[in-house]
């Protein structure tokens, strides 16, 4: 794609709506401000936030790009003052504050990671949104740990299978839920025992597969439509860590003497509400645990499909139509 100087194209929500408001813009290049890295994008990730965002119910901050993308792939094309992890022309790919779906892309050098060894920039545009979540709310809130019992919903979405294999990596017993036999079977696939949640209910299945001693943490996309049978699902002690909301935010007729006998502990958490500093927490802590895993070759993303910039609209149907197993993919081409 030919550019005049300091031109690139990125994609803009041009109202709330359908897939078919993101629409190719024209727009100037930005410039790294001080403790800022600017990546020439190769890939990025598409996520169930940039659609929220999309449908107008998830804004970014004040001050912050309106451009959706949260995690991008890319060479460093120039950096900011102070900058000195990365330099110009390292591989990289990070969590963004928005941005994502451009040709260029402003990110803070703090929420920068190297691409690991033998990685595809689409594969690497696949792991930090995913990656900073799940550590962030399955390792970190939920405090999942070797010998304990955890149930993942959404078992093949990128999250899902991406916490399915850490899961089987540090030796945690999973569970997961999926609406097809042949979800189910990734899931089993990843090391995890599947439910079919269209023909069995998961914490029937929970507690019989647990000797009725529930799990020590579930990570919840869902909410309100879960969430009883979620809390009935949680053994003593158990954490409940809700992430999504795709079964909405309100739930009613919740049995709080179940939650007090257990004493369980409902918490929850987004991404886009954390500072910079536990941003670069995260990142610190991928870097050390998660990255030697993925240089080995490891852990590996699972990617369902890519599709050019200007067909942002075809990803998001994509990921709406929730066919897809494991992660979409933007690519610059």
């Amino acid at each position: 794609m030919l550019h005049t100087a300091n031109k690139m194209t990125v994609i803009e929500i041009s109202e709330p709506g359908g897939p078919e408001v993101l629409t190719p813009l024209e727009t100037t290049i930005p410039v790294p401000k001080a403790g800022e890295v600017l990546v020439r994008v190769e890939a990025a990730g598409v996520n169930r936030p940039d659609v929220i965002q999309r449908q107008g119910h998830y804004p970014m901050p004040e001050g912050v790009t309106p451009i959706p993308g949260l995690e991008v792939a890319g060479t460093v094309s120039s950096i900011g003052e102070g900058v000195t992890g990365v330099k110009i022309g390292d591989r990289v790919c990070a969590l963004t504050n928005g941005g994502g779906y451009g040709e260029y892309c402003i990110v803070p050098e703090s929420q920068t990671l190297p691409v690991p060894d033998s990685m595809s920039m689409i594969e690497a545009a696949a792991l930090p949104e995913t990656l900073f979540t799940v550590w962030a709310n399955l390792f970190k809130i939920g405090g999942a740990t070797q010998g304990q019992r955890v149930l993942i919903h959404g078992g093949t979405s990128g999250i899902g299978t991406t916490a399915l294999m850490l899961c089987r990596e540090f030796g945690i017993e999973a569970y997961a839920t999926a609406g097809s036999d042949d979800k189910c079977d990734v899931i089993a696939e990843l090391g995890a025992t599947p439910v079919n949640y269209r023909t069995t209910d998961f914490s029937d299945f929970i507690l019989k597969q647990t000797d009725g001693r529930g799990v020590d943490i579930i990570l919840d996309i869902m909410g309100a439509s879960y969430f009883s049978r979620n809390i009935r699902s949680l053994g003593m002690d158990g954490r409940l860590v809700i992430i999504g909301f795709l079964g909405g935010a309100y739930a009613e007729q919740v049995d709080l003497q179940e939650l007090a006998l257990k004493r369980a502990v409902v918490t929850g958490s987004t991404m886009r509400a954390r500072t910079a500093a536990e941003k670069a927490e995260i990142a610190n802590d991928l870097l050390k645990n998660i990255w030697p895993i993925l240089n080995a070759g490891r852990c590996h993303p699972m990617i369902h499909s890519t599709f050019p910039l200007r067909e942002a609209a075809r990803a998001h149907a994509m990921m709406e139509s929730g066919k897809h197993v494991g992660k979409i993919v933007l690519t610059m081409n």
